[in-house]
């Protein structure tokens, strides 16, 4: 029996927009706030727009996952106790299977100290309050491909594109044209197969952001 290669899984979850959740303990308060993000850069300016409007709150804390595989990730405990606050953020967003998505909870200190087990589980439950009140989305993983040809090959070109239901993101048609291409993660082979029956034309990767696996407590 002839095998059969395990087809690349490339949907995983997220969430569509914003939502939020709550969890007192105490006389403390903390806000949870999840965003769904597709990159680093924008988490800076989320956390510093939730600074500048909770600026009266004690601690801004957050884990974020980014990628189908979640390999990009930071969890930050914004100087409460360590691994009491970006910690147990982050294993919700792992026991919810989220990725591209950022989750800020804001403490407003109650006077009473809850201790580890206390504040563990109070960025536990304001997060998965959050997490239960967003709407779930699937994502499909793609990997970015440009086609560079000649313009007599333009045809041959678009109608494969057509039949593999890919719209280009980027275009230029000159005496050497090129197209970029955003392809799903389980058709690359196909894809690759399809164009390299075209002559005159050149397949390149276009360098996605490099993903690096790494976490860490502080600023």
């Amino acid at each position: 029996m002839e095998n059969k290669s395990t087809p690349v899984s490339d949907c995983y979850k997220s969430i569509s927009s914003l939502s939020t959740g709550i969890f007192k303990d105490n006389g403390s308060k903390f806000l949870a706030f999840a965003y769904p993000v597709s990159s680093e850069e924008q988490i800076k300016p989320i956390i510093q727009q939730l600074k500048k409007e909770y600026f009266d709150a004690r601690h801004h804390c957050y884990a974020y996952r980014i990628g189908h595989t979640g390999a990009i990730w930071r969890m930050n405990d914004d100087g409460e106790p360590s691994s009491t606050a970006g910690r147990p953020i982050y294993g919700q967003l792992l026991s919810a299977g989220l990725s591209d998505i950022l989750v800020v909870v804001v403490r407003y200190f109650g006077g009473i100290k809850l201790g580890v087990p206390g504040l563990i589980r109070a960025y536990k439950s304001s997060t998965a309050d959050a997490l239960a009140n967003a709407t779930i989305v699937e994502k499909i993983a793609t990997e970015p491909f440009r086609i560079i040809f000649d313009y007599q090959q333009m045809n041959a070109i678009m109608k494969r594109l057509k039949d593999m239901s890919l719209t280009p993101s980027e275009q230029q048609f000159d005496l050497s044209c090129s197209l970029k291409v955003d392809v799903r993660l389980n058709s690359i082979e196909k894809f690759l197969e399809a164009f390299d029956k075209v002559e005159g034309c050149r397949i390149e990767r276009v360098a996605p952001l490099q993903e690096e696996e790494y976490s860490t407590d502080s600023e």
